[in-house]
Formats: C-alpha cells, structure tokens, sequence
C-alpha cells in the first residue's frame, strides 16, 4: 500500500519519471546520487527510493536519531553516523557493509549543496573497501526524471574511473541549476 502511494505522488503528483533499471539482486552497493544542489533532493530520494521494492540507505550524524525524527529516519533507511574527527569515515562505513545483508548506500559525493568542480573521492574508498559495485544515479530536475546509470565495477583506477563517472553527470541539471556538478 506504501508503495502505490508513493508511485502515486512520485509519478503522477510530481511528474517524475525514472529511466533505467535497478538490479534488485545487487544486496550491497554505493549508489552515487548527482547533483545535490538543494535540500528539496532528500525528498525526491525519498519517494524515488518508495517506488522500488527495495531496502536503499542512507547515514545521517547520529545525532539526527534522536525521538522523534530518528524513528522516522530508521524507518526510510538511515543509519546513524559517529562523525568523530579522530575516526577514519571509509573504514567505519565499510564496516556497516559488514555487519548487514543489505546494504544499498546512497551518498553524495559532491558532500555539500554549493557548486563544486570535482568530486570527493570517499564514495570510492568506501566502494573498493566494502568490495561492492557503484550505481550511479542523476536527479536531472529540468527533464523531472531520475536516471540510473549501469551498475559500475570499480577497476582500481581511481583517476580513470572517476573521469568516466563524473562524465555521466555531464549536462545534468539539480534543482538548483547554478550549483550542479559539471
């Protein structure tokens, strides 16, 4: 029932449309989600992610899952982050991985809503540490569509790898057009 409500919202309400396909086997992954430029994007993963029969996660400062909002943040896939300065953020995240069955993380490696000209590498850490693929995902708000890209093995060339992921995002518009990634 969730779920055709938020199809419902997402698609007919909003105007959303999605294209490309989420491979429902992949249990553990780092999705990249490209640009963020506003805090309107939280939303749109929401409902993107309520679409899917899918457990997607995100982290969050732990100190965001405090009652009543960390009931609801567990609820839509968050997980609750130390961000102590002292603690290495790759090794910790990938120690979530670890610990779960599912683990299908959604970031963005832009790590700010202002414009930037490359992106933080720590997604990829985190993706070759945990020994899962990436997938990366653009919010394009002038087409008002999600795109999934193809599920991306990690080569363990970080510079050629993240030139062709970052050529992905390449033209893509976030709500704040300004501040997109390119």
């Amino acid at each position: 029932m969730k779920r055709i409500l938020y199809r419902f919202i997402f698609f007919k309400l909003m105007g959303w449309k999605v294209e490309g396909t989420f491979d429902e086997s992949i249990k553990k992954c780092v999705i990249i989600v490209i640009p963020h430029t506003s805090w309107h994007d939280f939303f749109i993963g929401i409902f993107f992610r309520g679409t899917f029969p899918l457990e997607i996660n995100f982290l969050a400062k732990k100190e965001l899952f405090k009652f009543p909002l960390g009931i609801y943040l567990k609820w839509v896939g968050g997980t609750a982050l130390n961000r102590q300065k002292t603690e290495n953020k790759v090794d910790t995240i990938s120690k979530i991985f670890e610990t779960k069955d599912v683990f299908r993380l959604a970031l963005s490696p832009e790590g700010t809503r202002k414009k930037v000209s490359e992106l933080k590498s720590g997604y990829y850490y985190i993706a070759q540490k945990a020994n899962v693929p990436i997938i990366p995902i653009a919010f394009d708000y002038e087409h008002k569509k999600v795109i999934i890209f193809n599920t991306f093995n990690i080569t363990n060339d970080y510079e050629k790898d993240s030139k062709y992921l970052e050529s992905l995002f390449k033209n893509i518009k976030g709500k704040v057009p300004e501040n997109s990634f390119n």
